[in-house]
């Protein structure tokens, strides 16, 4: 592969794929399944770990499921994990839940507005500083991504210090080990609790559904580097921010890996017939979703068709025209290609 990146860190390197490909890296077959059980309450901190407490948001929505999970790590002196929406109820509840103990530190996984706008609430109630990557799209080379996709980008959130991968964020009794995770977003941060073996994972990965990867700050290739390097872990359970943990995690993750790699494939094959619009490989792709669901759907195939244009895999035959990506004609880069068809 090819691929652009920087040493961070402990001496490790993230790279922002700007070309890669995908099919050289490990075959996964395993099924993919969804968890959309969840036990919780609106507005009670709950203890869901021996340390660990979640207390959720009355936010829920497509891309939140019932709403954003704020985690609670330890007892007494505590951390904060994505405070979430700007939701005055929400960011009171926690507190409430909290009397008697001390909020020392406030980790935020990336700047998407369920969860990052909360810091600011919670700032009225702790000095504790806030950390995470970077302000929204500074994980991305040359960003200025003003893009509202999803909930939408948090472009207020500036953390107090700044991580990168392989830092080490030392608590009152327990520590974080940060693990840079771009894809879903350039600046999203996962946060793994050694002591549990346990991986904050944000929107990285998830057991109620899949992850939405749109551009320009989301990017396909790094999503699924960032899953794979997830495989070389040891991580007991992921506490995603929407929906359950997910326990033994790995299978998971290879599920996701495969699904994405299918999706490539078949957006190779809309190519390969003829389908040389978006919306066209979404109404082939995504025949079964809800029709309020194909924006975000086509998001996702953009993201695809990023990943193969970049890797030369397919072309923009109207990439003069000014068009936008969404609404551009693609193509085969081998132009007999579409002629000879999916069978």
């Amino acid at each position: 592969m090819r691929a652009q990146g920087r040493t961070i860190g402990q001496g490790r390197t993230i790279e922002w794929y700007a070309r890669g490909d995908i099919s050289m890296a490990r075959t996964m077959t395993a099924e993919l399944r969804f968890n959309r059980d969840l036990d919780f309450k609106y507005g009670v901190l709950q203890g869901v770990a021996p340390s660990v407490r979640r207390i959720v948001a009355r936010n829920p929505g497509p891309f939140t499921f019932h709403g954003t999970g704020t985690y609670v790590i330890g007892y007494g002196r505590v951390a904060v994990i994505d405070p979430g929406p700007a939701l005055v109820e929400h960011i009171e509840a926690l507190v409430d839940g909290l009397r008697g103990e001390i909020i020392t530190h406030v980790l935020v996984t990336h700047t998407h507005r369920d969860h990052s706008p909360g810091c600011a609430l919670l700032r009225r109630f702790t000095p504790a500083p806030t950390y995470g990557y970077g302000p929204h799209g500074s994980g991305r080379p040359g960003a200025d991504d003003q893009t509202v996709v999803e909930e939408g980008a948090d472009f207020d959130f500036r953390p107090d210090i700044t991580v990168r991968d392989g830092d080490v964020i030392e608590c009152d009794g327990f520590r974080f080990e940060c693990v840079h995770t771009p894809g879903h977003t350039s600046n999203h941060m996962c946060y793994r609790l050694r002591e549990e073996r346990a991986l904050f994972c944000g929107d990285h990965v998830m057991g109620w559904s899949t992850t939405i990867v749109s551009p320009p700050d989301g990017h396909m290739g790094t999503y699924i580097a960032s899953l794979e390097r997830l495989l070389d872990g040891d991580d007991r359970t992921f506490w995603p921010t929407h929906g359950a943990p997910i326990p033994d995690p790995k299978p998971h993750v290879e599920s996701l890996i495969a699904h994405r790699r299918r999706r490539v494939r078949e957006v190779e094959a809309c190519l390969r017939d003829g389908l040389a619009t978006i919306p066209e490989m979404v109404a082939r792709l995504y025949h079964d979703l809800p029709v309020k669901m194909h924006p975000a759907a086509a998001r996702s195939v953009l993201s695809t068709m990023t990943l193969l244009v970049e890797q030369g895999d397919a072309v923009r035959e109207d990439a003069a025209s000014g068009t936008d990506a969404l609404d551009a004609r693609y193509a085969p880069a081998d132009p007999d290609a579409r002629f000879r068809g999916s069978g």
